[in-house]
């Protein structure tokens, strides 16, 4: 694999081109192996795991899970790679002792994680907000761009999708992953027709019952549109969009910009405010509990169906059909 990963490569295994996107205090051992035996890429941030000791453990179970389904979608492993996470050294080793498939680099330069996971054969997707951040991270050789548009919950970009893709395919041909208010496999073709390859989906697995969201949280966002969401830095010091009624739930007042990201501050902060949580603009679609099977075939039906619904050509608007 390594450098010379493509779209296509990345998307062999898949039965919809989706990663489901590792979504902190939210995404654990079951959704994982739920989603890649369902056929998308099933993602878990380290951090949620409290120790490495404990991540290391998870890595085992995920194996375990899908020891028996071999053609399960490989999974994957989000690693903060800024400078303040403390354990990312511990937690490359592991990735690294594990071959983990996939790595997701956010928060930072991935430069010093991609040697390690390609001397294995394995993949190293970087997330990006800006088009800056995605121009560094496509010459430092990564196998994949994660472009966070507006709309995405938690951490997000503000970027237009339309303009994003645009903007980096112009310096960039490996797999392009979208993330912000993907919620239905119409959307996954569109995103192909703009040229991109992927999307990251996360709200739509927040409700999935092998989350490790509670039910409160569930309902929250079943009854919650996109004028529920808001836009906020002072919970982890980067942009992120939560559950406007979660944060009034648990006493949040705004005042003003938060002081910069910080991996330390955001595990004590998250972790102590337990009942605030994150969602993107697609949390609309969201209308009950399902399990990944459920969801994973509705975007598998929606997505075939708008393939099929799509005509191969169409008349050109500067070529008038005739009367």
């Amino acid at each position: 694999m390594g450098n010379s990963v493509t779209a296509q490569t990345l998307r062999d295994r898949l039965s919809v081109p989706i990663i489901v996107s590792p979504m902190f205090l939210v995404s654990g051992v079951d959704l994982v192996v739920a989603s890649c035996k369902a056929g998308v890429i099933g993602s878990l941030p380290a951090l949620n795991a409290r120790t490495s000791a404990i991540f290391d453990e998870w890595l085992g179970q995920v194996e375990a899970g899908l020891h028996d389904t071999p053609h399960a979608a490989p999974y994957a492993v989000n690693l903060i790679v800024h400078s303040t996470n403390e354990r990312l050294d511990a937690d490359l080793d592991l990735c690294v002792a594990h071959q983990v498939p996939i790595i997701v680099a956010s928060v930072g330069s991935p430069r010093n994680v991609i040697d390690k996971v390609h001397s294995y054969g394995g993949l190293v997707i970087c997330d990006a907000g800006s088009i800056r951040h995605a121009r560094r991270a496509a010459e430092m050789g990564v196998d994949g761009l994660i472009l966070l548009c507006a709309g995405a919950g938690g951490n997000t970009g503000w970027l237009n999708p339309f303009a994003f893709v645009a903007e980096v395919r112009k310096f960039y041909d490996g797999p392009i992953i979208v993330a912000g208010a993907i919620s239905d496999g119409r959307q996954l073709h569109a995103l192909e027709i703009i040229g991109a390859d992927m999307a990251i989906v996360g709200t739509s697995f927040i409700a999935a019952r092998e989350s490790l969201a509670n039910d409160d949280y569930r309902e929250m966002l079943i009854r919650s549109n996109a004028d529920d969401i808001l836009l906020t830095t002072e919970v982890t010091g980067i942009p992120c969009n939560m559950l406007r009624e979660s944060l009034e739930r648990s006493g949040f007042v705004a005042h003003g910009e938060g002081k910069g990201f910080n991996s330390g501050k955001e595990l004590e902060t998250l972790r102590a405010w337990k009942d605030i949580w994150s969602a993107g603009h697609g949390t609309g679609a969201i209308e009950k509990v399902e399990s990944v099977d459920d969801i994973v075939r509705r975007f598998v039906k929606e997505y075939q169906a708008s393939h099929a619904n799509t005509p191969a050509s169409s008349p050109s608007l500067s070529e008038p059909t005739s009367a």
